[in-house]
């Protein structure tokens, strides 16, 4: 009975091992300084830090954590809307509960000044 996807886990495995190993020795392999360099998006990397540099704004990562809550939020959602219908009023508490937590995470971001960028 579980003979087919049994099958398709051994192809899958199969496939992405083949993949690994294949890789480096048929793809190219022209080597240069700049490849063994650290990056560090764009900036030139330096041994010392930058006078004057600070740290990084908090914004750009809690906007990247906002980000995620929301996709998350609409992955677990899209199911609900899917089959809204036949999951009742059980199903409309449970969603609802579910955006009211989010909702109240949104207000305590928005009051702490998460979403003012400066």
């Amino acid at each position: 009975m579980y003979l087919p996807l049994v099958v398709l886990f051994a192809l899958a495995a199969a496939f992405a091992v083949f993949s690994v190993l294949l890789g480096p020795l048929l793809g190219p392999s022209r080597f240069n300084k700049a490849k063994f360099q650290a990056y560090e998006c764009g900036i030139e990397p330096s041994p010392q830090p930058v006078v004057g540099g600070g740290r990084m704004p908090v914004a750009y990562y809690v906007t990247a954590m906002l980000f995620i809550l929301f996709d998350i939020e609409m992955v677990f959602l899209f199911p609900y809307a899917v089959a809204a219908d036949s999951l009742g009023l059980w199903g409309f508490a449970a969603a609802t509960l579910f955006i009211a937590t989010f909702f109240i995470a949104d207000i305590y971001v928005w009051m702490r000044g998460g979403l003012d960028w400066n």
